[in-house]
């Protein structure tokens, strides 16, 4: 227990990052009422969840932004919204319209949810490691889903060039394409980090999350820092695989020969699903962080049955 008392913030945040969309520390609550109309009205607005046993531990107010409170359960629905809609107003996307994004999971069920709701097809494409469940709630969601297998992002089957060449195939396609549309990281910017600045009256004072697009991280802490550059934002990879971290700390990446900037990557693979990217987005480039730190997959694991125990936590059964 000792251990884990000592590491107990960066367990949270990884913990979290799923479906919790981060860690914040802060004084005062208020919850925001607006009027829902549609299920993409429910999108966004998540309440701040304190974890008590932490706080007492640490000494320290630690809220969980409950971000498994969005249609999907996931805080990839703010994406999924923003890209749909900013495309929407670029002319982008018509009416008939078709819905084509490389997604590991979380975002192609935020995507679909929000595609069936607004009139449009959608088509995923995924490697191979993407749990049958998602896949199966894409699909009853009315998505196409193509699984590919786990190659390199060099070889024309991965799952990103696939959704490529679909989108290049028919002029009714869009593709969102999260990792490099900087609309990722402004749906964070003009939502998710007001809603905490909102809710905290302006007291946070730090933010730890993980990440795998870069946007929750990129426009949450621009925004909070633009608020107040003493804030101090945290990023957290798993130490099995993660990568980016690496770079907050160096700012040691390389250009591939597809023209995508990659870091480093850790041997080993985590069970944390969806984060420990080795790519620096344009998403990721827009955030403003002052460290990168590691957790275990043991602290992981360890962490999510404590909250269980303790907090009855349902903001991270989604991750797990």
């Amino acid at each position: 227990m000792s251990k884990l008392l000592q590491r107990v913030v960066p367990g949270v945040a990884l913990v979290a990052a799923g479906s919790a969309a981060g860690v914040y520390f802060e004084r005062h609550l208020k919850a925001p009422e607006e009027q829902i109309t549609t299920i993409v009205d429910a999108i966004g607005n998540t309440p701040l969840l304190e974890i008590k046993s932490l706080s007492n531990l640490t000494g320290c107010r630690i809220l969980a932004k409950a971000e498994f409170m969005n249609p999907s359960g996931s805080v990839k629905d703010r994406a999924a919204k923003f890209l749909i809609e900013d495309a929407e107003a670029s002319g982008q996307l018509q009416p008939g319209g078709i819905v084509v994004e490389a997604t590991g999971g979380n975002t192609g069920v935020g995507l679909a949810i929000v595609a069936a709701a607004k009139g449009y097809r959608t088509i995923f494409t995924m490697p191979d490691k993407t749990s049958a469940e998602k896949i199966d709630l894409m699909k009853v969601l009315g998505a196409e889903v193509h699984v590919q297998p786990g190659v390199g992002m060099a070889d024309p089957q991965h799952f990103y060039n696939l959704a490529k060449r679909i989108v290049a195939s028919d002029p009714l396609c869009f593709g969102p394409d999260q990792f490099e549309n900087i609309a990722n990281s402004r749906a964070h910017y003009v939502g998710t980090g007001p809603e905490i600045w909102r809710q905290t009256a302006g007291h946070v004072t730090g933010f730890v999350v993980a990440s795998g697009t870069g946007g929750t991280i990129g426009g949450v802490s621009k925004f909070l820092k633009e608020k107040n550059s003493a804030i101090q934002v945290w990023h957290i990879d798993p130490i099995e695989g993660g990568a980016s971290s690496d770079y907050v700390n160096t700012k040691q990446s390389q250009v591939g020969p597809d023209g995508f900037e990659y870091i480093p990557k850790r041997d080993g693979s985590t069970v944390a699903e969806g984060i420990g990217l080795a790519r620096v987005t344009p998403n990721f480039k827009t955030g403003l962080i002052d460290r990168g730190i590691f957790g275990t997959n043991a602290e992981i694991i360890q962490m999510v049955y404590y909250l269980l125990r303790h907090e009855g936590s349902t903001f991270i059964y989604i991750l797990i």
